[in-house]
C-alpha cells in the first residue's frame, strides 16, 4: 500500500560521465566483492559462527540454538516502534557524582562514549502500530544497565507525564540492579519509581514492563515487578540476588533453569513469555484491548445484525429432550470428551490472550484467564479447565482450584487502577 503514496522520481536529464575502468580493474573489484567473507559472530550459548546480517534479520536470536542476544537501545526502538515516531525525552539530564565515588565520573564518560547514550536508559513516546504510548529502554552495554539517579529520575519523569497525558507505559527492562557507585542514592530510586508507577495506576493506565536477560536487583525489586501485565522474553534471567550468589551462600548447585523466564512463569511472576518476533504485536493487542472508553462504545457493528435467536429446529429439540437424571448428570460431568472452558472460550471469543500467575507463589493451570473480544468489546475472560484425557486432567489437578488459582482470577478481575 505504501508503494501508491511514493513520490516519482524525477527523470535525470543531466548526465555524468564516469571514468572507464580497465579490464584487469574491473576483473580485480569483482574478486574483491565475491572473495570478501560474510562477517560473523559467535553465539555465547552455543559457540557457533553465525552469519551477522541474517541474526540481525532474525530479530538478534541466534538461528542455530535459539538464544536471544542483548539488544541495543537503537535496535529495540527500531524493532518495536513505528518508524519515525519515537520522541526521546528528559536526554538533558546529566549524570552527577553524589558520593564523589573515586574513578566514577570516568566511568561514566567511558560507557557514554561506547555506547553513544546518556544514561542506561532511554524514555520517550512513540507509536505501535499507530497506538500511542510511552516507552523506556534500558542498555545493558551502559553499566550494566545499572540503577543510579539519573535512571531513577528518568523513568519517573517518564511515567509521570505518561499519567498527565494518560498514555500506557512499556518499560524494556535489563540491569544488573542498583548502581552501587551512588550507595543509598541509588537505592532511593526504587522508592521514586514504584511511587510515580503507583500514581500512574491509580489513574486507570495501563503499565507492561517486558524483562529481559537480565533483570535483578534493585529493578527487580522496584520497577520491574509492578505491572498491570508483565511480559517476559525466553530464557531471560529473572531474580533478585543471581544464581551465583545463592549458590555461595546456600552451599548448594541450583537446578537447571532457575531464575528463568519459564521458571518463574511456573511460579507465578510472569504472565507470558513472548518471541522477539511476535513482541511488537503482542504489545498492540495489549495496547488496543485496554484503551480508555466509556461505557460499551467497542461493539463490532459487523455483527450487530447476528441473530441468537433460537431456531425453530431448536426449540423443537430442546422440547422432546428427556431431562436427565441425577446420576446422568454425574455420568456425563465426568466423561473426558466434555466440552472444556478453552473450547468455550475459542468458539464465544475472538483474539483470547492468556495470562499465568498470581504474583506470590505458582501460576493454577486449573485456572484458565486471560483477555480476549466479545463482539468486539474487550472483555476479561476467566475459567475453570479440569482436562481432557488423564494426562491432561493430572496436569490441571482435575479443575480444582488451588489458592493461588483463587489469587490468580481475582488479579484477572482488577482494572490496571486497582
Amino acid at each position: 500500500m505504501a508503494a501508491f503514496f511514493l513520490k516519482k522520481k524525477k527523470e535525470v536529464t543531466e548526465t555524468v560521465e564516469e571514468p572507464q575502468k580497465t579490464v584487469e580493474a574491473a576483473k580485480k573489484e569483482a574478486e574483491t566483492v565475491n572473495t570478501e567473507p560474510p562477517a560473523t559472530i559467535v553465539c555465547p550459548a552455543c559457540g557457533r559462527e553465525i552469519n551477522k546480517k541474517t541474526a540481525e534479520k532474525n530479530k538478534y536470536v541466534c538461528y542455530e540454538c535459539g538464544n536471544y542476544f542483548r539488544v541495543r537501545t537503537k535496535n529495540r526502538i527500531r524493532m518495536v516502534a513505528d518508524k519515525d515516531t519515537f520522541e526521546p525525552w528528559f536526554e538533558e539530564l546529566e549524570s552527577k557524582n553524589p558520593l564523589d565515588f573515586p574513578g566514577y565520573p570516568e566511568k561514566i564518560k567511558a560507557a557514554q562514549e561506547k555506547t553513544g547514550l546518556h544514561e542506561a536508559v532511554t524514555v520517550g513516546k512513540c507509536r505501535i502500530y499507530g497506538l500511542e504510548t510511552v516507552i523506556g529502554v534500558c542498555d545493558a552495554r551502559f553499566m550494566m544497565s545499572s540503577m543510579g539517579h539519573v535512571v531513577g529520575e528518568k523513568i519517573a519523569l517518564a511515567v509521570e507525564r505518561a499519567t498527565e497525558l494518560s498514555l500506557p507505559v512499556i518499560l524494556f527492562c535489563c540491569s544488573g540492579g542498583a548502581r552501587m557507585q551512588e550507595g543509598i542514592v541509588s537505592l532511593m530510586q526504587m522508592a521514586k519509581t514504584a511511587a510515580a508507577l503507583k500514581k500512574h495506576s491509580e489513574a486507570g493506565l495501563l503499565y507492561v514492563p517486558v524483562l529481559t536477560d537480565p533483570t535483578t536487583g534493585g529493578v527487580t525489586a522496584s520497577f520491574a515487578m509492578l505491572g498491570d501485565i508483565i511480559l517476559a522474553e525466553p530464557g531471560a534471567l529473572i531474580g533478585f540476588a543471581g544464581p551465583r550468589v545463592i549458590e555461595q551462600t546456600i552451599g548448594e548447585k541450583l537446578p537447571e533453569g532457575f531464575q528463568r523466564a519459564q521458571f518463574q512463569l511456573e511460579h507465578g511472576f510472569v504472565d507470558a513469555i513472548v518471541e522477539r518476533k511476535d513482541l511488537k504485536m503482542t504489545l498492540y493487542r495489549i495496547l488496543k484491548m485496554h484503551q480508555k472508553t466509556e461505557g460499551y462504545a467497542n461493539f463490532d457493528p459487523l455483527r450487530s445484525d447476528d441473530c441468537y435467536e433460537p431456531t425453530e429446529v431448536m426449540k423443537e429439540r430442546a422440547t422432546k429432550a428427556q431431562p436427565l437424571s441425577a446420576w446422568e448428570k454425574v455420568r456425563a460431568a465426568r466423561r473426558a470428551d466434555r466440552l472444556a472452558s478453552v473450547d468455550y472460550i475459542d468458539n464465544i471469543f475472538d483474539d483470547f490472550m492468556e495470562f499465568h500467575g498470581d504474583r506470590q507463589f505458582a501460576d493454577d493451570p486449573a485456572i484458565v484467564g486471560g483477555v480476549a473480544y466479545l463482539d468486539g468489546q474487550p472483555v476479561t475472560v476467566i475459567g475453570i479447565h479440569k482436562g481432557k484425557d488423564l494426562k491432561d486432567c493430572m496436569r490441571h489437578n482435575y479443575g480444582m482450584p488451588s489458592p493461588e488459582g483463587y489469587r490468580k482470577a481475582l488479579r484477572l478481575m482488577k482494572p490496571p487502577d486497582h
